[in-house]
């Protein structure tokens, strides 16, 4: 299996060069078109970006996650859903590099075989960044209007962050 990841990434450029000699298309203009989409698609998330990682980064640094732990971890006992992990339960959903580093954090203290460690990493895999995705990908095309996308987006974040608690339970236990 080694093998075969070592000349994946040969073989489908060298493959990608030869589609593009036989089928006699100018393949260095086709690279600049895409490089040139790409540019013109960043300019477009960046704003969005700068905006997102300044409010997850003012969120943690006003104590706010902190009290929102506090808050939740009633509720968070009632799901058996330790109160280690429940930091994670709140950026997911908002910024995947600040649940990352969370989810570092959990493992270097209690370890990766115990149950906070699995469920915050079980979490952090099955959860998406709801925000991220929606502010970036609807910033790109050009939707205003959301609609109902942020309600679904979050039930099943929040069926994700419960089903991992249940599944590490049921596994492990």
């Amino acid at each position: 299996m080694n093998v075969i990841g070592s000349y994946a990434l040969p073989l489908m450029i060298a493959g990608i060069i030869l589609l593009g000699l036989f089928r006699t298309e100018n393949m260095f203009n086709l690279f600049l078109d895409g490089a040139t989409d790409g540019l013109k698609t960043m300019i477009k998330i960046i704003p969005s970006l700068i905006g997102l990682i300044t409010a997850v980064e003012m969120f943690k640094a006003s104590g706010a996650l902190d009290v929102m732990t506090g808050s939740l971890t009633p509720v968070a006992n009632f799901l058996h859903i330790p109160r280690d992990v429940i930091p994670i339960a709140i950026i997911r959903p908002v910024s995947s590099g600040g649940a990352i580093a969370m989810l570092d954090k959990i493992l270097a203290t209690v370890g990766p075989d115990s149950m906070s460690g699995r469920i915050a990493s079980v979490m952090c895999g099955s959860c998406e960044t709801t925000v991220y995705t929606t502010t970036v990908y609807y910033g790109a095309v050009g939707v205003s209007k959301i609609r109902h996308t942020l309600i679904a987006a979050f039930t099943a974040d929040f069926a994700a962050m419960i089903m991992s608690s249940v599944a590490c339970g049921f596994i492990f236990s």
